[in-house]
């Protein structure tokens, strides 16, 4: 029989992800629902079209108990789903956020899973992972250690389904000592397939207090330059010829206000490897957005 984990690795998106993490949450039982396999697959009948091992729930529907749960309660999460982020953590020590049966009262939180007493799975507000983060830091400081991996969902319809690149996850949670927490960002969930030359340009794996600095950078970015100039920014510090380049560089900055200046001369971003300015726009999906004026 399924457990709470194969349901989850079973999801085809981040919407059957979230819809799954209800599920459980919600309903204790959910994970021992169904009790009985379905019939082998033929020409008139079979088992659920979803899972492909538990009983139709009748000959009309294509679904188990569970799938179409699953199914039902996806219905209108799909938004939500664009705007989450998955933690999987593995640690020495969970979260005391989590510490209570994974139940948390924080509204940007949308799900949780304890896998085990050092594993555990989180969906979160993609923007409020600074703050979380920040909260892990300040109550448990130095005594947590281990891995965060953090990447987003899967839309309905991809290549590789949810469920893959959450076991893609789990399969490199021990990749690391237990000596100090550190963080893994994958800006797309398909990197988790293929980590190493991200690895290599020292893109992925941060020390957790150099992961927030990087957030704190981007929030400030953000804050002091506008869209459309940092649009032209990314297509100026893009050029490959050096001449060219330090042309349109002094033109930009002229238009830019003291504070923009000062900020972009002190980081002396310029002079960045384009990987590292490609980091930094990346991380503008995972950081609070300037109040309008």
């Amino acid at each position: 029989m399924l457990k709470s984990f194969d349901w989850l690795r079973r999801s085809q998106s981040g919407t059957e992800l979230l819809a799954t993490l209800r599920c459980l949450a919600q309903d204790p039982d959910f994970a021992s629902l169904e009790k009985e396999l379905g019939p082998p697959y033929s020409a008139l009948a079979g088992p659920c079209r979803r899972c492909w091992i538990y009983p139709r729930v009748s000959d009309k529907e294509d679904y188990c108990q569970g799938c179409k749960k699953i199914r039902t309660r996806g219905r209108g999460l799909t938004s939500l789903s664009q705007h989450t982020a998955l933690i999987w953590g593995f640690v020495n020590q969970l979260p005391q956020q989590l510490q209570n049966e994974g139940k948390s009262k924080v509204k940007y939180i949308f799900g949780t899973y304890i896998h085990d007493t050092n594993s555990f799975l989180l969906a979160i507000a993609r923007r409020k992972i600074k703050v979380w983060l920040q909260d892990v830091v300040i109550r448990q400081g130095p005594d947590l250690k281990g891995l965060l991996q953090i990447f987003p969902t899967t839309g309905q319809g991809a290549k590789t389904g949810m469920g893959d690149v959450l076991c893609r996850a789990v399969h490199h949670e021990a990749n690391l000592p237990l000596d100090r927490l550190r963080v893994r960002f994958y800006s797309s969930p398909y990197q988790l397939v293929k980590p190493h030359e991200r690895d290599r340009k020292g893109l992925l794996t941060f020390e957790v207090s150099d992961f927030l600095g990087l957030l704190e950078m981007a929030e400030v970015y953000r804050a002091l330059i506008r869209p459309q100039e940092q649009k032209e920014i990314y297509e100026v510090l893009s050029i490959e010829e050096t001449v060219e380049r330090q042309f349109y560089w002094g033109r930009l900055l002229k238009r830019l206000d003291k504070a923009a200046r000062d900020m972009l001369t002190a980081w002396n971003i310029r002079n960045w490897p384009q990987d590292r300015i490609e980091l930094l726009y990346e991380l503008f999906h995972y950081v609070t957005p300037p109040k309008a004026n």
